[in-house]
């Protein structure tokens, strides 16, 4: 299975300095939780780690490599990415936009088989979504739409999946159901890394978590360490009571106004 690891890796976050360097080693079989304020540059970063944006100094290593000097076919075959924000402008049906995954297994003009177009429907009725196949993508909801952009990476297959607020526009059972799936697909050895807003989603189902700080500043090791009361406060400057709920904790703001 691929891994990636960054090497006093700082992102590049316009109008702020350099900040601490992260050396993270994601691995197969981890969930990674990155948390932090708007702004801290929880985007940036796994945009700099899917290779998207150049980083201000450090490098990241796929599988040892320097990410910079891999063809970008081999890393989509490793690597896949759910961005926060997507223009769907381009026409196109849910089950043509699942099947976009398979593209880096295909060599150049190469048309889906019946093995692409299987594993396409699978993973669209892994996420609820294979009853709308025939549909255009534009023509759902915010929801749905998340569902099929899970949906293709799931298609796509790579040993490491990146994802931007996967839970976002999500009611309460399908927010579930996807944490499910990234739980079953860490436990069959991918490695999944996403930025979250919701700590006790974080603490529900992470097994690693980043704290990424506004000026910089960052700290990460096992969610049971990070998830700290007096951390998450500095953090979000935001007061925090603890309540345990199934042996897991549940982090609930407090108004001083109230």
């Amino acid at each position: 299975m691929s891994h990636l690891q960054t090497c006093d890796l700082i992102i590049n976050v316009p109008a702020r300095a350099d900040g601490f360097p992260l050396n993270v080693h994601i691995q197969s079989g981890q969930i990674w939780g990155v948390l932090g304020p708007n702004g801290a540059g929880k985007t940036t970063l796994l945009h700099t780690l899917a290779g998207l944006l150049p980083s201000r100094s450090g490098q990241v290593l796929l599988n040892e490599t320097p990410l910079a000097e891999l063809k970008r076919r081999t890393v989509a075959q490793q690597l896949g990415l759910v961005f926060q924000d997507r223009q769907d402008s381009f026409p196109a049906t849910v089950m043509e936009t699942a099947l976009i995954g398979r593209h880096p297994w295909l060599s150049p003009w190469e048309a889906e088989g019946h093995e692409d177009q299987q594993r396409a429907q699978q993973a669209l009725a892994a996420l609820d979504v294979a009853h709308l196949s025939r549909r255009l993508l534009s023509t759902l909801s915010g929801g749905e739409r998340q569902r099929v952009a899970i949906a293709t990476l799931m298609t796509q297959n790579p040993d490491i999946w990146l994802l931007d607020e996967p839970t976002n526009h999500l009611d309460l059972h399908h927010q579930v159901k996807v944490m499910r799936l990234l739980r079953a697909q860490a436990a069959g050895g991918k490695a999944v890394f996403m930025c979250l807003h919701d700590l006790n989603l974080a603490a529900r189902w992470c097994s690693h978590v980043l704290l990424l700080y506004p000026n910089g500043d960052a700290c990460w090791g096992e969610a049971a360490s990070m998830l700290k009361l007096e951390a998450l406060e500095q953090l979000y400057q935001q007061k925090l009571i603890t309540v345990a709920a199934g042996g897991v904790p549940v982090f609930v703001p407090v108004d001083d106004g109230l």
